[in-house]
């Protein structure tokens, strides 16, 4: 596995990761009382991304560390699916 196929499984784990926790802790406007003029009522009141792309960082590189060898050391590979590999023709 080179360098870029690497980075970009880990971009890729990151995003779905990111998706995954940004509705974590949402607060929105209208739960909060206070909608600010100009902003949907469904908008977050205090989003804390910054909280959230650490943890989002924290999951993508421990999910990383788990699937990236077993792609690299080919531990599983497409033959070893059943339901994945065609069947044999005689």
């Amino acid at each position: 596995m080179t360098i870029a196929t690497s980075l970009v499984l880990f971009a890729s784990i990151w995003a779905i990761a990111f998706f995954m926790v940004l509705p974590f802790g949402m607060v929105s406007q209208v739960d909060d009382g206070e909608i600010l003029p100009g902003s949907p009522a469904s908008a977050p009141a205090n989003p804390v991304i910054i909280r959230k792309v650490i943890i989002t960082t924290i999951c993508a590189v421990i999910a990383f560390a788990v699937i990236w060898p077993v792609l690299h050391y080919k531990v599983i590979t497409l033959e070893d699916i059943p339901f994945l590999t065609p069947p044999a023709t005689e």
